[in-house]
């Protein structure tokens, strides 16, 4: 019997102030997007209440508000399996992380859980460019916030003068990679990015039910006269795609899902190759350094999808493509062990009855 795929989960951190419930509220405006949301309960979250209802049920919210402070675990496992429950097929969970939690320890919470039907996707680190260097990082050894962050954005560079903007996501870019040289850096003004940087969606005629206010802040912005307040003003991600038939080299795509091509800050994909038990199919998703590969059906063709602020998406075709050249040869006994283990540290296991590819 086939098994729903583990909605990914994203873990939105911050500082205090730095734009972390903008940035969400500007991630459930997306069209067609269903996101499930762990709010916290004290109040020091604004999620718009009708955007949150658009998209799910309602908002899972923990006690006492910081997600990593909680005295009683049940609580969050009992959140992500309400949100993850296949009836509700949501593209991601946002967990919201108050501004003093730890993003290392809450990444590690999420990440020991051991759900079913969820699995730690990514680390959104929401920074201040004025505060940033005051609050945060005082410059001496980098935080260590820095160590599992896959996406850092640089907001409210409209309280900086235009030519201070790009000196500030560069210093900041170069203290990241002091620690984490996969995580992806981006500017931002008012919380806004790219939603392909987090997760698909589906196109708005896919999406059965919208509340007023929400159709209301998509039509406006997809007329080009959005809202006062919601401008649509904020950077594009680039993708690049391949396809192949058959089966591929392991060792081949392995290298290209462990070390993306420049630029790319997700990609995602499945793929056969040939192995001594035969084909073997798995699905896969890597963000900033987080690799989750599932063991599934092998797929009729084989996808690989880069995905990056700054990609070069010529550069990152030729790779793919390199990535996905047909090889009929039984893949050697490292490349098989490199999956498997990557397919346990995921929490999979051989799900070959029919594991459908993730939306992630």
């Amino acid at each position: 019997m086939a098994t729903s795929a583990p909605v990914p989960v994203i873990v939105l951190a911050g500082y205090l102030g730095a734009g972390k419930t903008t940035l969400l509220n500007q991630v459930l405006r997306q069209p067609g997007a269903r996101i499930g949301v762990i709010v916290n309960d004290f109040g020091d979250i604004n999620i718009d209440a009708g955007l949150v209802a658009g998209q799910i049920d309602r908002p899972a919210s923990i006690a006492g508000g910081c997600l990593c402070c909680i005295e009683d675990v049940s609580e969050l496992d009992e959140a992500l399996e309400q949100l993850s429950a296949p009836r509700l097929a949501l593209d991601a969970i946002i967990g919201e992380a108050s501004g003093l939690a730890d993003p290392v320890a809450l990444a590690q919470l999420i990440r020991d859980r051991g759900s079913e039907h969820a699995r730690l996707a990514a680390v959104v680190d929401v920074v201040d460019a004025v505060e940033h260097f005051g609050t945060v990082d005082d410059g001496g050894l980098p935080p260590l916030r820095y160590q599992v962050a896959s996406l850092v954005v640089v907001n409210k560079l409209d309280r900086l003068a235009d030519n201070e903007r790009e000196g500030m996501v560069e210093r900041i870019r170069a203290r990241v990679r002091e620690r984490n040289a996969r995580a992806e850096v981006v500017g931002a003004v008012g919380g806004r990015i790219d939603a392909a940087l987090l997760f698909d969606v589906a196109h708005p005629e896919e999406d059965p039910g919208q509340l007023p206010l929400r159709d209301l802040l998509i039509e406006a912005a997809a007329s080009g006269n959005p809202l006062p307040g919601h401008e649509h003003d904020h950077v594009h991600a680039h993708a690049a795609t391949a396809t192949s038939e058959g089966v591929v080299d392991a060792a081949r795509v392995l290298a290209a899902l462990e070390r993306p091509v420049r630029g790319a800050y997700r990609m995602k994909g499945h793929f056969a190759v040939r192995t001594a038990a035969g084909a073997r199919g798995f699905t896969a998703n890597a963000v900033g350094g987080y690799l989750h590969l599932v063991e599934r059906r092998p797929p009729k063709q084989n996808v690989l999808v880069a995905i990056g602020i700054d990609l070069d998406e010529s550069e990152a075709r030729a790779a793919l493509d390199a990535a996905l050249v047909p090889a009929d040869a039984e893949a050697h006994g490292p490349s098989v062990m490199r999956l498997e283990r990557h397919v346990r540290l995921s929490g999979g296991g051989d799900t070959s009855a029919g594991t459908p590819s993730s939306s992630f």
